[in-house]
């Protein structure tokens, strides 16, 4: 599985470097990714990019560049964070939160934005330019009309379905629920046996930390895709072979077993060249917001 430099670094930002002050020098990041098999150019290009972006600034002390997340970047992985707890099944208040809007054509590109936002939200399309969700999502609809400055364009409500059909066949119509969980099963059949094997690796000794760090990295970074694909219905209206459950018990078992060598190879990477003592004291490697307790 090869895996885009660029995306791995956001992977290690929000998983470790953040944690260790938000900062890293630029040879200690090399250093990590080749273990992915990214060379040194791939990382300085990456790096680059993401600084042309604004996801993260640089910083020249004697002859080393270190490189920290922007106040944007920051906001993007406390965002992600927060988003990851949308595949937590909610208790579910009965209720539909609806968003319809109207964006003239001029305004595509924010109308373009806007879906990637409701999707990523866990909203899903009922007909055109009509948005459902059965959680309360009301405090990021807000967020998203003040983002884009579209108050002209949009109705927002929040009611009960009447019918003539049922919440669950509603839920059918806005979401491929079927697919999202052919995704969790091929998730759970691959991830299950690596589980086991690496599991037995490690008792017996025969796992460095370099692997338990590539691992573990993989892992967050399948597991991540199904922010983007399961929108975090409530227990009430999924199907009941749902397979989601049982992806985020296989996820918080494995990564609970890769975790205390993973971060014992990045500390023996990061030491060199950057500061240890600004490691967050609350930081608990076993913790990872994908963890569903």
């Amino acid at each position: 599985m090869s895996m885009n430099t660029r995306s791995m670094i956001f992977t290690i930002y929000g998983d470790y470097i953040r944690h260790y002050g938000n900062e890293i020098w630029i040879g200690s990041l090399i250093r990590l990714l080749k273990e992915f098999g990214h060379n040194d150019q791939a990382v300085r290009a990456a790096i680059s990019r993401m600084s042309k972006q604004g996801w993260v600034k640089a910083e020249k002390r004697g002859n080393k560049s270190y490189y920290s997340l922007t106040e944007r970047g920051v906001k993007r992985m406390e965002e992600a964070a927060k988003r990851i707890y949308k595949i937590r099944p909610e208790k579910w208040d009965g209720k539909w939160r609806i968003l319809v809007y109207t964006i003239p054509e001029e305004k595509r590109s924010v109308r373009d934005e806007l879906r990637k936002e409701l999707v990523w939200s866990g909203f899903g399309t009922i007909s055109n330019s009509c948005w459902i969700s059965p959680n309360n999502l009301e405090k990021q609809v807000y967020d998203l009309i003040d983002k884009y400055e579209i108050e002209p364009y949009v109705d927002f409500f929040i009611a009960q379905y009447d019918g003539p059909h049922t919440n669950k066949l509603l839920v059918e119509k806005c979401w491929d629920l079927e697919e999202i969980n052919k995704k969790y099963e091929e998730f759970i059949s691959v991830y299950s046996q690596k589980y086991i094997i690496d599991k037995h690796k490690i008792q017996r000794g025969e796992m460095s930390d370099a692997e338990c760090f590539v691992e573990r990295t993989k892992l967050v970074h399948e597991y991540r895709k199904f922010l983007f694909i399961d929108p975090g219905l409530p227990e009430e209206l999924l199907p009941n072979e749902w397979m989601g459950g049982h992806a985020a018990a296989l996820f918080s078992d494995y990564y609970k077993e890769l975790a205390v060598p993973a971060s014992r190879f990045f500390e023996s990477v990061f030491m060199d060249g950057n500061e240890l003592k600004k490691k967050d004291e609350e930081y608990d490697v076993y913790d990872h917001p994908f963890i569903v307790e």
